[in-house]
């Protein structure tokens, strides 16, 4: 009975500690791509906003 309650209480189960390492490298790979994702949409919005202003530096006047 002494080594049923010690393998229950012994330590952490394997099974949850490699789930737990799988889910924090998940964590790290989400928050890389997240951080990439940023970088990418910076740069977008940035090019975006530079062609705007070359487009309206291009247009004729109105006519008044």
């Amino acid at each position: 009975m002494a080594k049923a309650l010690l393998g229950h209480v012994g330590g952490p189960d394997p099974r949850m500690v490699s789930e737990m390492r799988r889910l924090q490298q998940r964590i790290r790979d989400l928050e890389a791509e997240l951080t990439r994702l940023q970088a990418q949409n910076d740069a977008l919005s940035a090019q975006t906003r530079e062609e705007t202003l070359v487009r309206l530096q291009d247009r004729e006047p109105a006519l008044t």
